[in-house]
């Protein structure tokens, strides 16, 4: 008798139904995963996929492929992983961009609600307020009392229009009550320039990109949007340290999986990155770039993603923000 047949007719139909799942589940994954990274080679979310998909061949044996989608804003990537097939090799690195754009675009070719499964919270990148090493403004005090006294006179300069980094200097201005004008750059390096330089006042800009500035002394932290300090930067207080409250804005990233990818394949991947998180060469290695690793349930990331949407729907409104 075939052994499957013969199987079936011991656990009845209920148990020969899930066969197919039970067998996925013990072979996957049987081939190179892909995880859809939407910005360009380099920056602070490919160092982040790269971290963590390498250790995750460390650790199971399987092979992870970056897939670099960059520009509009992360919508071509977004949208690429949205349409990939749900067969459980490709993810998305998701980060603030699913929980902006909504609000930022009158249209896109993805649902951010309705394209993804949470997998799981990878990271936290909380912003930096920094100034040139030369500016007078020693603390948020100091920024706040100089836009103050010249409003509209200060600029402060970002990687786009709908960045994490735009929209926190755009929180700081409705908080703070402050007049500042918002000079928008083709990716944070030339905007990081131009702070270097002295052609800009400030910049709110990512700790994984940040830190190496501050490191080396070429530009000044004087803030942290974190509920508490880095731990690279201990000397330099939090927000909240400093009388401004609820200006917690980080850059996160989290892996995502296309609408109806099997259950299956989400739980190994958000046990496999748990697991990853508790590294201490990996904890080492995202504070060294100013990252705190989260972790957690794929529930955990979509309630996140909830909050953060609803957050910033209110400070795009507010600030009469749209993009084309």
């Amino acid at each position: 008798m075939n052994r499957r047949f013969a199987l079936g007719l011991a656990l009845g139909a209920p148990a020969l139904a899930m066969l197919p799942s039970i067998v996925q589940a013990q072979t996957y994954p049987a081939k190179p995963i892909t995880v859809i990274v939407p910005f360009a080679v380099g920056g602070g979310s490919d160092n982040v996929a790269r971290m963590i998909t390498t250790k995750l061949t460390e650790r199971t044996g399987k092979s992870f492929v970056i897939d670099n989608r960059g520009g509009g804003g992360t919508n071509i990537g977004n949208e690429a992983a949205a349409r990939a097939t749900a067969d459980g090799y490709t993810f998305l690195l998701g980060q603030f961009t699913l929980s902006a754009n909504p609000h930022l675009y009158a249209s896109l070719r993805y649902n951010s609600d309705k394209d993804f499964v949470p997998v799981v919270h990878i990271a936290n990148a909380p912003t930096v307020l920094i100034v040139p090493a030369s500016s007078p403004m020693k603390d948020v005090a100091g920024v706040v009392a100089a836009a103050k006294a010249k409003p509209g006179d200060l600029n402060f300069g970002s990687g786009g229009s709908g960045t994490s980094v735009h929209l926190a200097g755009e929180l700081f201005k409705l908080q703070t009550k402050t007049d500042l004008v918002h000079i928008p750059y083709k990716g944070s390096s030339p905007a990081m320039t131009d702070l270097i330089g002295g052609q800009i006042d400030l910049m709110f800009d990512t700790s994984t990109s940040a830190l190496p500035h501050v490191k080396g002394n070429k530009v000044r932290a004087v803030g942290v949007a974190a509920s508490q300090r880095l731990r690279e930067l201990p000397n330099v207080p939090t927000f909240a340290e400093q009388g401004i409250k609820d200006f917690d804005v980080p850059a996160w990233y989290g892996f995502l999986a296309p609408a109806n990818t099997p259950a299956a394949a989400v739980q190994w991947l958000n046990t496999e990155v748990n697991a990853v998180l508790k590294d201490p060469a990996v904890v080492a290695k995202l504070d060294a770039i100013g990252a705190i690793p989260v972790g957690g349930t794929p529930a955990q990331l979509g309630e996140f993603m909830k909050a953060q949407s609803s957050r910033w729907s209110k400070v795009i409104k507010d600030a009469r923000i749209k993009l084309d």
